[in-house]
């Protein structure tokens, strides 16, 4: 499956005039719209920022598969040349992540998609450890699209605020996802929010806001890769005392833990297949080589 794809955009990726990278043509950056120079709208474009992150993750993944499994040398070796001549992730002039090759206008400046920041979230090629120049501009890019929109949008940023650390404001998003969603009687229409049996509203109901909104909880106590695990990396002020148990980490680790005053007081972590862990809390790193099945416990 991961080849078959990779050799699918391997052969439609093209090389666009101006810096000649490789980009996909015709695409879009989903359901967004944008003014071309000559005041025209559109929502065609040559190489979106979406499309790439997800190009560079794909590609990445398969030549990570094949150094793994020992196949396909030839291959890994092309998708290593398409990778690096991929568009990079762009930093405009007003300091957001540019949606497009180029510095389009939006005609919705609020646009309920996030689409260009899935390398912050569910991706990590943006985070604040390793790209802290892309990580404000994410931010940026978060702050001028806005807070309120539709119910799975605000569950969406729940996830990307906690990506950069602000337990706060992802706390905040999710207070709005909560909210009882209300029917506006002039405009005849529902707003955002969640109906009386929790489901969440779009409106109407859509489950990815239900989906998302517990996945962001999760990104606010705890976000893991293989085997590295960041602890409370956007615990936000209103949760200063809490405990969570058994929570799932990449890598196949259970994590339990609890928390006073907002720190860390006791962590225990079970190993379901073994291998090198990494756990990072704070400015402190501690290194494991666990045994499948075995249970350890870090103190304070």
């Amino acid at each position: 499956v991961l080849r078959g794809a990779a050799r699918f955009y391997a052969d439609v990726l093209i090389e666009e005039p101006d810096h000649h990278w490789l980009v996909t043509a015709p695409s879009s950056s989903p359901e967004n719209t944008v003014y071309m120079a000559d005041g025209r709208k559109a929502a065609i474009v040559m190489g979106p920022a979406m499309d790439e992150e997800l190009i560079r993750f794909l590609f990445g993944a398969v030549i990570e598969a094949s150094e793994t499994l020992h196949v396909d040398a030839d291959f890994r070796r092309e998708l290593e040349v398409r990778r690096a001549r991929l568009a990079p992730i762009q930093v405009g002039a007003d300091g957001r992540i540019l949606e497009y090759l180029k510095p389009y206008r939006e005609v919705e400046v609020h646009h309920r998609h996030m689409s260009h920041l899935w390398a912050l979230f569910p991706g990590d090629q943006i985070t604040p450890q390793d790209t802290p120049k892309l990580a404000a501009a994410a931010a940026r890019s978060l702050d001028v699209r806005g807070d309120d929109s539709t119910g799975w949008s605000e569950a969406y940023k729940v996830n990307l605020w906690a990506r950069l650390g602000d337990g706060d404001r992802a706390l905040r998003l999710l207070g709005m996802l909560f909210k009882p969603a209300s029917r506006d009687a002039r405009l005849g229409h529902e707003w955002a929010g969640t109906y009386p049996n929790l489901f969440n509203a779009g409106p109407p109901f859509q489950i990815d806001g239900n989906f998302g909104g517990a996945s962001g909880v999760l990104e606010m106590l705890m976000q893991s890769k293989a085997g590295d695990i960041r602890l409370l990396p956007a615990l936000p002020a209103a949760w200063s005392e809490g405990e969570v148990n058994g929570l799932h980490a990449r890598g196949d680790f259970r994590v339990s833990m609890r928390w006073q005053a907002s720190r860390l007081v006791e962590v225990s972590l079970r190993s379901v297949r073994g291998g090198l862990c990494v756990v990072h809390y704070g400015k402190y790193l501690v290194r494991l080589r666990t045994r499948a099945g075995n249970l350890y416990r870090l103190g304070p």
